[in-house]
């Protein structure tokens, strides 16, 4: 096999530039726009400031100028191909979502808006990408944004547009979330999945996933008042001076809702024990950016919870077995524990793929060779290339050839990720990674799962009741 890692990250995030917005923008919503462009205000000070909170613990320098002037990659694809290329990464998924550009609508960090208006910006966001990016679908993988779904047919017809122009993916339904949406497992989607499954696009689950349209921003609002009324200032620099003053809450909503938000995990029961891939056997599922470290136990409880009530449940598979078959995580800057034996052999190496979260501040940019290495010291090879690429060229039945090709050109060595001592990495920079991604906290394990366990009851009175 190569010397050289064939690396497919699962997690990277583009936005549409503002003066482009008009241009992509159904003109029935243009009236919409000033009052979007003040939300986008507000929100990358208010990203900032639970950034510069964060920092505090841990400042490092070369990390703040980086998210300060170099994430043009954002918008720019030729900037963000050489930085793919500086970083090692042949291929990467792409999806909506940064505060310093925002989005048009469909996001979960966006104040409510008009549902059509949602529907236009969801469709303005996807041709926009197919337009910046498509030129290089081998490279980037793109992961389409999603409307409100009122319509089945017309969101039928959006994954068709999508596959005609070489998307991977597409965010799933629910994303955001609004009263009256049926279930997953509801029968209203099967046309919606028979498309996914008939033009080979995967379903992908991000962070925020379940969020209530319009829910987040409040808090976002919270936090811009606090260090506003803080530093007497709407001064962006004068702010940051006083992140601080955030409360502990605000910054602990973010936490939560990013990481820990236990609607982002419904998909997997309402997959599973819902039936959803018994009707649908090849329909693939990813979960991106929501961690890994609650996988083992939760798949443990739901085959407990097949095996209690198979009788009365539309599958004939245990919960565990479809995920060995049909699913994947996206494992966005990676944590320690997350990389140790008990973990990844727990979850399957076959269904973990490493996301570096291109360009959020808690993500491993521009530190991803040292991150693997310290990451994945000493584990063996075979198990390194699975999760670093290998398991996304299977999943999304990617070229490997020419993703084999590129890797002979950018591609790190398996020497250098996991055969190279990790102890000459600067220990500010290790300090670093755990400010701002968590690096090294302990595994979730059971902690949220009777949280997750009335969830899971709550769902299965429909699914029995359909």
């Amino acid at each position: 096999m190569e010397d050289r890692l064939i690396v497919v990250s699962s997690d990277s995030h583009a936005g549409v530039p503002k003066e482009l917005w008009a241009e992509y923008l159904d003109p029935k919503f243009h009236d919409l726009i000033p009052s979007l462009q003040k939300d986008n205000e507000i929100y990358p000070v208010s990203i900032a400031l639970l950034s510069a909170r964060k920092q505090a613990l841990a400042p490092l320098e070369e990390h703040r100028q980086i998210h300060r002037t170099g994430w043009d990659g954002l918008y720019d694809p030729v900037l963000r191909m050489a930085d793919m290329d500086r970083e090692g990464v042949a291929a990467e998924l792409i999806f909506h979502g940064d505060s310093r550009l925002g989005d048009l609508f469909h996001n979960g960090t966006n104040r409510a808006y008009p549902m059509e208006a949602w529907e236009a910006g969801a469709k303005a966001w996807n041709r926009w990408a197919a337009d910046a990016f498509g030129f290089a679908t081998d490279r980037f993988l793109l992961t389409a944004a999603v409307g409100p779904c009122i319509d089945i047919d017309a969101a039928v017809a959006e994954i068709h547009w999508i596959a005609d122009h070489g998307f991977v993916a597409t965010y799933g339904p629910h994303y955001l979330t609004h009263p009256g949406l049926p279930p997953l497992f509801d029968p209203n989607w099967d046309p919606y999945w028979r498309a996914c499954v008939e033009r080979n696009i995967a379903i992908v689950v991000h962070a925020g996933y379940g969020t209530e349209h319009g829910q987040v921003f409040q808090v976002i609002q919270d936090i811009y008042d606090a260090a506003a009324e803080a530093s007497g200032s709407t001064d962006m620099m004068k702010m940051l001076e006083h992140a601080d003053a955030v409360r502990p809450e605000s910054a602990d909503f973010f936490t939560w809702w990013v990481n820990r938000n236990i609607d982002s995990r419904r998909p997997l029961w309402q997959f599973t024990l819902g039936g959803v891939f018994d009707r649908h056997p090849d329909l693939r599922l990813m979960l991106t950016e929501i961690r890994q470290d609650w996988l083992p136990e939760t798949l443990d409880y739901l085959d407990s919870v097949f095996e209690s009530r198979r009788d009365e449940l539309p599958t004939t598979r245990k919960p565990s077995e479809y995920w060995h078959t049909n699913c994947l995580v996206g494992a966005s800057f990676m944590h320690k524990v997350e990389a140790s034996d008990d973990q990844r052999y727990r979850v399957g190496v076959d269904n973990i793929l490493f996301g570096r979260d291109y360009p959020h501040p808690e993500s491993t940019w521009p530190h991803t060779r040292e991150w693997l290495q310290d990451l994945f010291y000493g584990v063996p090879d075979d198990e390194v290339r699975k999760m670093m690429g290998e398991n996304g060229i299977r999943f999304f039945g990617l070229d490997r050839n020419r993703l084999a090709e590129i890797a002979r050109r950018i591609g790190p060595t398996i020497e250098e990720i996991n055969g190279t001592d990790p102890s000459y990495i600067r220990t500010d920079l290790i300090e670093n990674f755990q400010a701002r991604g968590g690096y090294h906290k302990p595994a979730e394990g059971d902690e949220k799962l009777d949280e997750l366990s009335a969830m899971v009851e709550k769902d299965l009175e429909l699914v029995v009741k359909s």
